[in-house]
């Protein structure tokens, strides 16, 4: 490094240019401000830094916004280099080795060509030309934020207030986010709930005749979405069970474990594609598969087995059979399963179920709440399952026809593809991560919420092309979304366990650089029923608890009626 400008002669010279003839005003186009810093060390994406700490301090306590936070971790410098200006944001700050100097770790964001008077216009993402050892640092102004955040002529939706301006949008570009899927992000309490009805409520302005699927694990978007959604549960789902492929069927029906489960599988292949066979239906499709989604009747099922039954010899052959009787009289018995194994379901009303709840056409309610907290544990993930398997299908089948690409958003996604590939559910797991892998060649985008990413599997946090994420308290699960996250974002990264609620890093394909964003607040009429119950209010009345008993006891009994 001899070769460089000496530093002690560069901070006398600064101070030489702050107090003789710094020029007033005109702070906000950059180019009356004296320099912070000049580059020491070049590293690709991430380089150093050193500036002037007395500089650094003065732009602090400055009473002119538009300089003030630059040069402050999570905040933006910019370096000349040709004609160019090029933005980095600042990842570390430490003390120089020299008094009075400053050492920051920077990214690299992008470039943007330099005005006349020396401000900053046309930003771009990546970086072309870098700066050499020594070149000057810039502080940041209000208006070159502007330039480096304005939204471009792409369909867009703001969702909040870039850090640390007061008022420059943040803005998610809507097409590049939903081809390539996305994710959100951040531990219990820091309100991503409200932060994901925001979002959704802004594309559905955008786009009133979109197409969404949103499995709700625990009841609280119905309340969010009344006004431009139709809310689905087990009351009104009607979700045929003859929709359900071989492997749900064996989710659902099989008891077993190991050798006798296959054996099970096996004879429930038989009598099942028997059963769709029988169908009349079946005639007109030509090869019928066990998977082909067409009407079948449980009486049939039922008697098909009975009669294999039948032909066995020896009494110890039909336990596998009896097994299977058993469950499926079991579930056509069992008032939680109504919605699915109901003998009114069995009118092929495949065509009016994907017409109601993909929204073709949405009438201006472009989302389908699909509310499964009514279901049973059982086979919540086989229903999810279904739901997502159908939106990929459909896709896959109606490519000749006009696209209406589909958007599904699975809330507690760590639920359904879990890291540990031997827990349950592997039907809901499998289609999923198929989507997450192919669906954006077929017009499927899928977004992902959790607030637990280091119990997903890694593939599919890996095919998110954007990461909004909010606060995460847990190491590991900053630890994954560091890994999931691009180069050029990690200096945002260690701001994520000191983000307020509502308050979020979003990086990726769904913005032109990496950002920190305040949600804007939501009208109480579309906010999620997610509150969190204060108990200091809640513990000072009484009264009524007689009348509560009885009738949550009744609801209890009755199944939610």
């Amino acid at each position: 490094m001899t070769d460089q400008p000496s530093l002690k002669q560069f901070l006398d010279e600064l101070n030489n240019y702050a107090d003789t003839d710094a020029p007033a005003g005109n702070s906000a186009s950059g180019a009356a401000l004296p320099p912070i810093g000049q580059v020491l060390e070049i590293a690709g994406s991430g380089s150093r830094v050193v500036m002037d700490a007395a500089r650094l301090l003065e732009m602090q306590s400055s009473s002119d916004h538009s300089v003030a936070m630059s040069g402050q971790v999570g905040s933006q410098v910019k370096v000349k280099v040709g004609d160019n200006w090029l933005v980095a944001n600042v990842r570390t700050l430490r003390a120089g080795d020299e008094a009075g100097t400053v050492i920051a770790n920077v990214d690299f964001l992008g470039e943007g060509s330099q005005r006349g008077d020396g401000g900053l216009s046309s930003f771009r993402r990546g970086v072309t030309r870098y700066p050499i050892p020594g070149a000057t640092v810039m502080p940041v102004t209000t208006d070159d934020m502007r330039a480096i955040f304005a939204a471009s002529d792409e369909p867009h939706v703001e969702i909040g207030t870039v850090y640390p301006t007061e008022d420059i949008r943040g803005t998610l570009y809507v097409d590049p986010m939903l081809s390539k899927h996305f994710a959100i992000l951040g531990s219990t309490g820091t309100g991503k709930s409200t932060s994901v009805a925001l979002i959704l409520h802004r594309i559905s302005q955008l786009s009133p005749e979109g197409h969404i699927v949103m499995i709700d694990p625990h009841g609280e978007y119905s309340a969010a979405f009344k006004s431009c959604g139709e809310l689905f549960n087990v009351d009104n789902l009607q979700l045929p069970y003859w929709l359900l492929n071989f492997e749900e069927h064996c989710e659902v029906m099989l008891t077993t474990d190991g050798a006798e489960r296959q054996r099970d599988a096996d004879i429930l292949a038989k009598c099942l594609l028997a059963a769709r066979t029988k169908s009349k239906s079946s005639e007109q499709y030509g090869k019928v598969t066990v998977d082909s989604p067409i009407p079948y009747l449980l009486t049939d099922l039922n008697q098909i087995l009975v009669a294999e039954m039948g032909k066995l010899d020896r009494a110890g052959d039909t336990t596998p059979y009896q097994r299977l009787k058993n469950k499926l009289d079991e579930l056509r018995a069992d008032p939680r399963y109504t919605f699915m194994f109901s003998g009114m379901l069995v009118s092929d009303s495949m065509g009016s179920f994907i017409s109601k709840l993909f929204r073709l056409p949405s009438h201006g309610r472009p989302i389908s709440i699909v509310d499964v907290s009514g279901v049973p544990s059982e086979v919540t993930s086989v229903v999810v399952s279904v739901l997502a398997r159908m939106v990929f299908d459909y896709a896959i089948w109606s490519r000749t026809e006009a696209q209406r690409p589909l958007l599904l958003v699975c809330e507690e996604a760590h639920r359904y593809v879990p890291k540990d590939e031997n827990s349950g559910g592997q039907a809901v797991r499998k289609i999923l991560e198929r989507i997450a892998k192919e669906g954006r060649k077929y017009g499927v985008s899928l977004g992902l919420i959790t607030q637990r990413p280091s119990d997903l599997a890694e593939g599919v946090l890996s095919q998110c092309g954007t990461i909004i994420s909010m606060r995460l308290n847990n190491d590991r699960d900053q630890a994954c979304v560091r890994a999931a996250m691009p180069e050029g974002a990690r200096g945002f990264l260690d701001a994520i366990p000191a983000l307020r609620n509502r308050e979020c890093i979003v990086c990726g394909e769904g913005v032109a650089i990496p950002i920190r964003v305040r949600f804007d607040d939501l009208e109480p009429e579309k906010r999620p029923a997610s509150s969190d119950p204060s108990f200091a209010a809640a513990w000072r009345e009484t009264g009524d608890e007689e009348g509560i008993i009885s009738r949550t006891v009744k609801r209890w009994r009755g199944h939610g009626r």
